[in-house]
Order: C-alpha cells, then structure tokens, then sequence
C-alpha cells in the first residue's frame, strides 16, 4: 500500500496498524528499544497518537523566575501540523500539559501530546478527544518548579532517543518512536505482517494448531 504525504501515511497506521507489530518489525531490523516506558499511558483506552515528534526538554527548578515556564510558549507556539508534543527531562513533581495547551495544539492541526511525567485538566482534555499520554493526571502547576530549557532537539525519554521527525506512535499498549529513516520500510512490513497475523488468526479459528500456524505464517 502507497502513500503520498504524511497525511496518508499517519491515516493509514491509525486505521491499520497497532504498536505491537510496528515494535515487532523495528526488533528485527535490531532496534530493540524504541518502546517509551510502559506507564507512559492514553487517558482513554481507545486515544492513538500518530505523528512527527516535536521533542521538548524540560528541567526542575526551585523558584519562580522573569519567564516561569521557560521556552515552553514558544515550543507550543512552533507546533505544526500533524506534530506531537514530546516533553521529558524533569522529574514527576507537577504536570507538564493542561487543557488550554490542548487546545492551543489542537488549534496548530498537532496530533498529540506524549509526556515524561503527569497531565492536569484531565476532564477538559478528555472533553476535547485530545490524544495525550503520560504518567497519570497530577493537578499541580509546572510554574516554579519546572520549565522548558529547549525544544527541536534530540531528546532522551526512557531508553529511547527521540530526534525531531522521527514517527511517534502510540495505543493501549504503548508508544513506539519509528526513526525517519527506517519509516517506509517498517510500515510496508508492518502491513505484510498484519496479513500473516489475519491468516493466522483465521487458522487458530479453524482449528488448525498453533505449531501448524506458527510454521506456515511465522506469526502467533
């Protein structure tokens, strides 16, 4: 299956792939830790992001300063379409999203919010369907305890190394950060493999046992 632009590509995972296969295939071309930790979670089940990461590096502090939240307007400001907000670097003390950063995303056409750390205003985002996925809702305020420090930049999240452009995925399961350079081939083997995994979804219904199904689809 062919795509022409971003647009299609990000329609085309959302409809047809999920997080495990797109980690499967990255595992054999030898990425093997592109999963973000596992508490990095949706606020609903049902929330997919998909987009190109626009990483955000945040840092601690432990007072008020002339710019309380450092770069943190200007990365929001900078969001483009089809983007997602990649914060980490500071430490789980207060959230790093809300509501009207939300809707100021939602407003420059991003996809979603991805967090090292806590979200607040949990009921108005999930009034707006917004994809955000964090560590869990934490009501108290960034101002004077953190700030952004630089944003465009390679980010370090987890295990992971998320560079600017580089495909963030995520579902119930986690998210998966696909390197730009390894995206098409991945997605066209994500495909295949969702074909092997309905062939063998429909053996296993058939009766048919699970060596039998590993050995003719090379999936289980």
């Amino acid at each position: 299956m062919q795509w022409s632009n971003d647009a299609e590509l990000f329609q085309l995972m959302r409809e047809r792939l999920f997080t495990a296969i797109v980690g499967d295939v990255l595992d054999l071309h030898g990425r093997r830790d592109q999963f973000l930790p596992p508490e990095c979670r949706p606020l609903q089940p049902q929330m997919i992001v998909c987009g190109r990461a626009m990483p955000v590096h945040e840092m601690d502090v432990v007072e008020l300063s002339a710019s309380p939240f450092g770069l943190m307007l200007e990365a929001l400001d900078s969001l483009q379409a089809n983007e997602v907000y990649v914060a980490a670097g500071g430490s789980p003390r207060y959230a790093l999203w809300g509501e009207l950063m939300s809707t100021a995303a939602r407003a420059r056409g991003a996809a979603g919010a991805v967090l090292a750390g806590h979200t607040r205003d949990t009921n108005g985002i999930l009034a707006m369907d917004f994809p955000v996925f964090a560590y869990g809702s934490y009501a108290r305020d960034q101002r004077g305890r953190g700030r952004v420090v630089d944003f465009r930049s390679t980010l370090q999240f987890g295990d992971v190394m998320v560079r600017p452009g580089d495909i963030v995925f995520g579902d119930i399961d986690g998210v998966v950060i696909l390197p730009r350079e390894l995206e098409t081939d991945v997605v066209r083997q994500a495909l295949e493999q969702v074909a092997k995994e309905n062939t063998a979804r429909r053996l296993l219904r058939e009766g048919a046992s699970a060596e039998v199904v590993f050995t003719e689809t090379g999936v289980l």
